[in-house]
């Protein structure tokens, strides 16, 4: 389907990140990352990174002929919003930008899950039981600047990628202190969703609730990675408990989204927060929360859970969907050069 090289990017509310695949089974050759408030349009961003790739080759390296985007939104038409910036994505616009043979645009977490498929157990680090991945569908997600999710299911001799907007289904306390934090939250729209608490801006509502709770004043938010940076050090109680609750919401949303795919074949998480606070997952209620899943409990303990750790996951699966895209099946916005 593809014409080689293959441009390939990962375009998220905060950054677009670009590699190039020169030849069908080849690794990703990493391009610039830019950032999407830089930039008036995709194509812009592209035309940035391919001229740093061009100054630093000395212009040897050939232009693409095709190009695969996976984007922070539903993609749901012929363009496409993001969901947390001002880009319109447009397969076919930015084919012909760049004079290239086809486009396709598909969610951020379909090559995240399709890299799933292949994970090697050094880019994994396990929160939980290390425990023997036993086959069978696989979720992955991630809260970064939004949170996304998709499911890896195996069908015939294919593998069905399923992608979700489960950031922005319903989430609600399940005890007496989360419902006085829910009390406290910032809504967004009006709603307390997966996304509107696990996410960078989610993390800073939960803080500033958290805070809210405790000294009995209104706070405003912080930014988020000073957060992260205050709990981890311990230098601020308020961040530290906030990332601990963080933790256990996360381990409540992998349960829930393991049990909705049967993902026996285990939760994979990504996104930008996740590595960083790998050890307030493995010390704090994560996998309690994970398991408590009564009358499921049982094979809630049998499911794997890691987080992602190699840099930009998504392109080892935007490669994979570049090179064997007959093994996967995915929804995407797809357009070719007519003949």
């Amino acid at each position: 389907m593809f014409e080689f090289p293959v441009l390939v990017g990962d375009i998220g509310g905060t950054n677009a990140r670009f590699a190039v695949v020169d030849a069908k089974g080849e690794a990703p050759r990493t391009l610039s990352h830019e950032a999407t408030a830089g930039h008036a349009d995709p194509s812009s961003a592209i035309r940035a990174a391919l001229a740093k790739d061009r100054a630093a080759t000395g212009d040897g390296a050939p232009p693409p002929r095709s190009v695969i985007l996976a984007i922070a939104g539903r993609v749901d038409g012929p363009e496409v919003q993001l969901t947390n910036a001002h880009w319109v994505v447009a397969g076919e616009r930015i084919a012909r930008d760049f004079g290239l043979s086809s486009a396709v645009v598909v969610n951020d977490y379909v090559p995240v899950a399709a890299g799933a498929a292949g994970i090697a157990p050094s880019d994994l680090t396990p929160v939980g039981p290390n425990l023997e991945n036993p086959g069978g569908a696989r979720v992955v997600l991630g809260p970064g600047t939004g949170f996304g999710a998709a499911a890896l299911v195996p069908y015939s001799h294919h593998l069905a990628i399923v992608s979700t907007e489960a950031g922005h289904t319903d989430l609600g306390p399940a005890d007496a202190f989360e419902e006085t934090v829910w009390h406290a939250l910032e809504r967004v729209e009006d709603r307390i969703t997966v996304e509107t608490v696990l996410s960078g801006p989610g993390l800073a509502r939960l803080h500033a609730a958290v805070r809210h709770v405790r000294t009995g004043k209104p706070h405003a938010k912080l930014d988020p990675a000073a957060i992260t940076e205050a709990g981890l050090n311990a230098s601020d109680p308020h961040a530290a408990e906030a990332l601990e609750l963080f933790g256990r919401l996360l381990g409540r949303v992998c349960g829930d989204l393991a049990l909705t795919f049967l993902a026996t074949g285990g939760v994979y998480i990504g996104g930008g927060i996740a590595p960083r606070i790998v050890k307030v997952l493995e010390a704090g209620g994560f996998r309690a929360d994970f398991e408590r899943k009564a009358p499921f409990a049982a094979m809630m303990k049998t499911i794997p859970t890691s987080v992602i750790t190699v840099h930009d996951p998504a392109f080892t699966g935007l490669a994979a969907l570049a090179s064997e895209g007959e093994k996967f099946v995915y929804h995407g916005q797809m357009w070719r050069r007519p003949a």
